[in-house]
């Protein structure tokens, strides 16, 4: 049987979220996300990020929350600046140009924007003959497995309030970003740094799900109406409430991201080992190894992964994802392939 490192959302959901789930099934709930378990687990959250005036919002996807949220914040001809990797940009199927508003894509050689990227975005886009940035998006973790440290999120407020733009962050690998062993950001810091940003749950031990927390006073009038009209408002809304509610009343949003690192740790450490060089200098559960295509055609036999690029005419970098549930004895049996 084939061993997938392709995504981190291969399994359904932890045991812990399951028999939740379960516990409550045949229990009557009210729905749209007015339940009591939603209720809780907003509460749990806006304790996390100490902000109690936050609004939360419990959403199905990543895509669909990116989609509702800068549609929200932007006026029509106002557009959104995001790495050029950005998940907006590249694996959205055009969600957000499809409403009109233009992603402004600057290349980022490690998949994050900087101030002198944004400025550079706001210096080209001058009048009313072109389209007006009016957001920041970006990813943390971020597409290619780098993260922001503190600083770097610390300087982009800067800017966002200095040129009057809003800062939203795509949390949707949040988790491994938060555990990584090089991480020096809290949730708290995250709150205070942007005017929204979501808690992936998706990619880290729920069936399905986003938290998406806003900040900023001006993102939240109407916002549930907004949900609605796009098609995102689950009518058994307690589903996404109970999943979000285990994540954070028992750390468990926490464990399972520290394990997903913990095993692409692993397999870092022994492709270095063993001579290999990587695409990224990724430090959470995205990794990016450098294969001969000999290599690469072998492993497939074994193991399922993305190629990610061409890096000479011999050589690509693929994809290995790690998650919640991978196993030791798979982390192992892939090193033991190469």
């Amino acid at each position: 049987m084939v061993y997938s490192f392709t995504n981190d959302y291969s399994e359904g959901a932890h045991p812990r979220i399951l028999e939740s789930l379960m516990k409550s099934n045949l229990i009557q709930h009210t729905g749209y996300s007015l339940d009591c378990h939603t209720e809780h687990a907003a509460r749990l959250i806006r304790k996390e990020i100490q902000c109690e005036n936050a609004e939360v919002h419990l959403i199905v996807g990543g895509t669909q929350t990116n989609l509702i949220t800068i549609c929200t914040a932007l006026r029509p001809f106002q557009a959104v600046i995001s790495a050029s990797t950005g998940h907006i940009n590249v694996h959205e199927t055009g969600a957000i140009e499809a409403t009109g508003h233009k992603v402004l894509a600057m290349p980022a050689a490690d998949g994050k924007l900087t101030p002198a990227l944004i400025q550079e975005a706001l210096d080209f886009h001058t009048d009313e003959h072109m389209v007006q940035p009016k957001m920041v998006y970006i990813s943390n973790s971020t597409e290619i497995g780098t993260q922001y440290k503190k600083a770097e999120v610390e300087a982009l407020h800067h800017i966002c309030r200095q040129k009057g733009l809003y800062l939203f962050m795509d949390g949707a690998r949040l988790g491994s970003a938060l555990t990584s062993s090089v991480n020096d950001l809290t949730l708290e810091d995250i709150a205070r740094l942007t005017d929204v940003f979501y808690i992936g749950g998706t990619k880290n031990g729920a069936l399905f799900g986003e938290a998406l927390v806003i900040i900023n006073d001006a993102l939240k009038p109407d916002f549930r109406f907004m949900i609605k009209q796009r098609g995102a408002m689950l009518a058994k809304g307690w589903l996404l409430g109970i999943q979000f509610e285990e994540l954070f009343q028992n750390h468990l949003f926490y464990e399972l991201a520290t394990h997903a690192n913990e095993m692409a740790d692993q397999l870092k450490k022994a492709l270095i080992a063993k001579g290999y060089s990587f695409a990224y200098d990724s430090t959470t559960n995205q990794l990016f190894p450098i294969f001969s295509d000999e290599k690469i055609a072998c492993l497939e036999k074994e193991f399922s992964f993305n190629i990610d690029k061409r890096v000479d005419e011999a050589h690509r970098s693929i994809r290995l994802v790690t998650s919640w549930a991978t196993t030791q004895e798979g982390v192992q049996a892939f090193i033991g392939a190469v």
